[in-house]
């Protein structure tokens, strides 16, 4: 079956020529063949191997998938099997699989083209925690059986609370005391022991059980019953405000450590007037909650099964309890704190010894004197151990004559939480007030007397005329007498008579303040001729008459410019109140004039309890448990079934779902349950259940649904507009023609972003009947006449979906039948019964049992015996 096509040379072959020769095939029957081929150099023989190969196909498979670990979050999940043919005909393989964990493999058969790649795949639902190692056969054209393993480990999503300096596990974070007003943080890890990426939340649980709030637990149990004042206080406590988690919400990779820093500021509650408590510290006991986001199945699956009473099922989340105690600052003054210095004079000093005391037996306390006039305090700043005393002392040192009544600000310094940025940082947490009281008086001074050689003063002495200087201290300014020169007409030189009444006097020993610059259009004259003064004007200095001009014109310019607005301003406040006014309602009287404001009283107030915030406005500020309860009431109490839009179409609609949503946020959106279980579905029949989605923020939101699987094509709508606030529910239809288990699930995203997944569960079965009972005794009824029939009635009891069709077949034997059913045929509604009779009918060798065959259609058969009982 080989031809060897040649030309031998008849020379030798030169160096640099070859020698070709054909060799063809021609396979008569399907088989390999070998031959050889000799070559002949010189004195040397070369065999040749020849090889005629038939075409066939070689399939190569992968003998091992792996999913490795997975998240037990009821998700499908899918991998390839490559089916390879590396020959030079096409191949045939079957996959078969006995087990029930693998959900789908597909396809299960097929052929392998030559040089290509076939995938076959495999579907494992991750819905319970497990270790997935299941086997298929494989049969491979020209290889016979192959196995391939499929393995996978579905663990649970953990998260876990450790400390950041040892890495143990941490059940409880104790801050100790720390003073009222002041913040004490503590770090913790976070650590996500889990193979994919969380999205977490720390809600803070203010109803939890074993919580305390401001209670002295070192007091006894009769002593707190008796302050049940504080309790009924601290219920309307927002407990956000006494714990803060930064940050407290985000994301962890698989396997990833996080930082969490928690701040403790304790607050000090105010007790009623009548109860009398000598209780200082008030301790807390407090509840953290760090759980995935989205973690409402118990919820929503309650919310489906239509349970009247509902209870949160958290299962992916940790609990952390937080400990404090609040203290109050007991730093005392002796003497305090009203101190009174002794009376000093000018310049000199008093000073008073003060101790500070620290009362405190658990913290010390760091104190700041702020500066104050007149008073100094040595040392002005410092730190007082516990239970421990300080010397301050205080000093007087007035600087004026008077009595001084100060109030002296001591500022205890400690770490705090500013209110702008959440950052703690050293700051005054809590001031105490003393009162200091200082008198200065004044000395007392002779007075000298110095000959005036001026004016002649009011008073006068025998000696000669003098003027009582009683500071005898220099005045910074020269005096200047002024007075008007219409009071003044005595010594009026005649030349100056008809001078101006508006001139200026000047007193004579005033000539060192008239050589200064003065305004050009005043003039000065001499007290008794009134000749006017010279007044020297320096040119370097002072203002030509140009500048002047410029000056005046530039006052009025601006002057007139500040005018028009308030004229404008004024002429629209006019229009808009004519504006206003001008209607056929309004007559231009003004509200409420000529009334009179009631007259309030205290008692007119009623205490309101405070009211939550639906919403936390502040992304530092915790979730709580009552807040969520609180939103998720109001949203259910606005339940819209219809009437939604598929799209955003206004332009607040636009704007709100085109958000991207932080972990918080998403933690207050529930969709679910994330698993419907169908339970046993008819096949050809319908099914719907509830998909419920609760919007608790107040922002809309956009749902959207992707259904790729052929059973849920008649789920609609696939896309809603939810309002804030608001519940409503899109109905998931089930309908399927195969019988067996349906494990399948769908996506669908929020705000087009955000991705989440449902799983839908059913077992798909054929229609089904039951009856009550298998055997049935037909009994005479007291006092029977002869002949008289036998009756009694079996129930059929349809626990399925779907209408069944049912037809009774009697059994018949050798000797007939006396026995009859009504109805012999009908329907039974879904989950309903229906009630057949039985007749036994006596006669003359009438059989007393029977049989009836109850035949569904496309169903079920069962059959029915029945006796009747004759005495004799």
């Amino acid at each position: 079956q080989f031809k060897l096509i040649v030309k031998n040379p008849e020379k030798p072959v030169a160096s640099g020529l070859q020698v070709t020769a054909l060799v063809e095939y021609y396979p008569e029957r399907e088989e390999d063949l070998r031959d050889r081929l000799l070559l002949l150099i010189e004195n040397d023989t070369v065999d040749i191997p020849l090889l005629g190969l038939i075409p066939c196909c070689y399939l190569e498979i992968e003998s091992e998938i792996n999913f490795g670990a997975v998240i037990a979050n009821s998700k499908i999940i899918s991998k390839e099997i490559s089916i390879a043919n590396r020959g030079s005909s096409s191949g045939t393989f079957k996959v078969s699989y006995d087990g029930v964990i693998l959900l789908n493999i597909e396809p299960t058969s097929g052929v392998v083209q030559p040089k290509s790649i076939k995938t076959v795949k495999v579907d494992i639902c991750t819905d319970v925690p497990r270790i997935i190692k299941e086997v298929i056969k494989v049969e491979l054209e020209g290889h016979g059986g192959t196995e391939v393993w499929i393995k996978a480990v579905v663990v649970e999503q953990v998260l876990k609370v450790l400390g950041v300096s040892c890495g143990n596990v941490l059940k409880c974070v104790n801050f100790g005391p720390v003073y009222f007003g002041s913040s004490k943080t503590e770090q913790i890890s976070l650590y996500n022991e889990s193979p994919e990426c969380m999205d977490w939340v720390a809600v803070l649980e203010d109803n939890a059980i074993g919580g305390e709030m401001g209670t002295d637990l070192q007091r006894s149990a009769d002593a707190v019953l008796q302050d049940l004042s504080l309790k009924n206080r601290t219920t309307d406590v927002d407990i956000s405000t006494l714990i803060l988690c930064i940050p407290n919400q985000g994301t962890l990779l698989p396997y990833e450590k996080s930082v969490v820093t928690l701040c403790f500021s304790p607050k000090k509650f105010k007790r009623d007037f009548s109860v009398i408590s000598h209780s200082l510290q008030q301790d807390y006991v407090l509840f953290l909650r760090f759980e995935a986001v989205g973690n409402k199945d118990g919820y929503l699956q309650a919310l489906s099964d239509g349970a009247t009473s509902i209870t949160m099922n958290h299962s992916h989340h940790v609990e952390l309890a937080l400990t404090g105690t609040g203290l109050p600052v007991m730093l005392t003054f002796n003497p305090g704190p009203v101190i009174k210095f002794m009376d000093c004079f000018l310049g000199e000093q008093t000073q008073v010894l003060c101790i500070l005391r620290n009362e405190s037996e658990s913290l010390p306390a760091t104190f700041s004197f702020r500066k104050i006039a007149h008073f100094n305090i040595s040392p002005e700043k410092g730190k007082i151990t516990k239970k421990s005393a300080k010397d301050v002392i205080f000093s007087f040192s007035p600087h004026q004559i008077g009595t001084f009544k100060v109030k002296q600000v001591v500022d205890i310094i400690g770490t705090g939480l500013e209110k702008n940025n959440f950052q703690v940082s050293k700051m005054s947490f809590h001031q105490i007030y003393l009162s200091f009281i200082g008198v200065c008086k004044s000395k007392r001074k002779n007075i000298l007397f110095k000959i005036n050689p001026g004016i002649t003063p009011i008073i006068s002495n025998a000696a000669g005329q003098f003027v009582a200087d009683g500071t005898g201290q220099c005045t910074d300014s020269a005096p200047v007498a002024i007075l008007k020169s219409t009071q003044t007409q005595i010594h009026t030189h005649r030349i100056n008579r008809n001078c101006e009444g508006d001139a200026l006097i000047a007193f004579p020993n005033d000539r060192a303040a008239s050589i200064r610059p003065s305004e050009r259009n005043k003039k000065y004259r001499t007290i008794f001729t009134k000749t006017e003064r010279y007044n020297y004007i320096d040119p370097e200095f002072s203002y030509t008459d140009c500048e002047r001009l410029s000056k005046e014109a530039h006052k009025e310019y601006y002057a007139d410019f500040i005018s028009s607005l308030r004229q404008r301003r004024l002429q629209k406040d006019a229009t808009r109140q004519f504006s206003i006014y001008n209607n056929s309602v309004s007559i231009g009287l003004k509200p409420a004039e000529g009334l009179m404001s009631p007259k309030i009283s205290i008692t007119d107030f009623h205490k309101e309890k405070p009211q939550f915030r639906m919403l936390p406005l502040d992304e530092n500020c915790l979730l709580t448990s009552r807040k969520l309860a609180a939103i998720g009431s109001k949203s259910s109490i606005k339940e819209i079934w219809s009437g939604l839009s598929a799209i955003p179409s206004s332009t607040q609609e636009k704007e709100d779902c085109s958000l991207t949503l932080t972990s918080k946020q998403l933690h207050q959106i529930l969709i679910g349950p994330s698993t419907m279980d169908f339970g046993d579905v008819c096949v050809y029949s319908t099914t719907a259940r509830k998909l419920h989605i609760i919007n608790n923020l107040l922002v809309h939101i956009w749902i959207q649904i992707g259904i790729e699987i052929d059973e849920l094509q008649q789920t609609s709508p696939l896309s809603q507009v939810v309002p804030p606030l608001t519940k409503t529910h899109i109905p998931i239809v089930f309908e399927t023609n195969t019988p067996g288990m349906f494990k399948r699930s769908f996506t669908y995203t929020i705000n087009n972003q955000h991705l989440g997944h449902v799983l839908v569960v059913a077992k798909a079965v054929s229609v089904e009947l039951e009856l009550s009972a298998r055997e049935l005794i037909l009994n005479p009824i007291p006092g029977y006449l002869a002949e008289t029939e036998f009756r009694t009635t079996v129930r059929v009891y349809n626990p399925r979906n779907h209408p069944a069709e049912f037809t009774w077949k009697p059994i018949i034997t050798d000797r007939g039948t006396a026995f009859s059913i009504q109805p012999v045929r009908g329907f039974v509604e879904a989950y309903r019964d229906l009630e057949c009779e039985v007749v036994w009918h006596p006669g003359f060798n009438s059989p007393e049992a029977g049989e009836f065959n109850l035949c569904v259609r496309k169903g079920n058969t069962i059959k029915l015996k029945c006796f009747a009982k004759v005495t004799i």
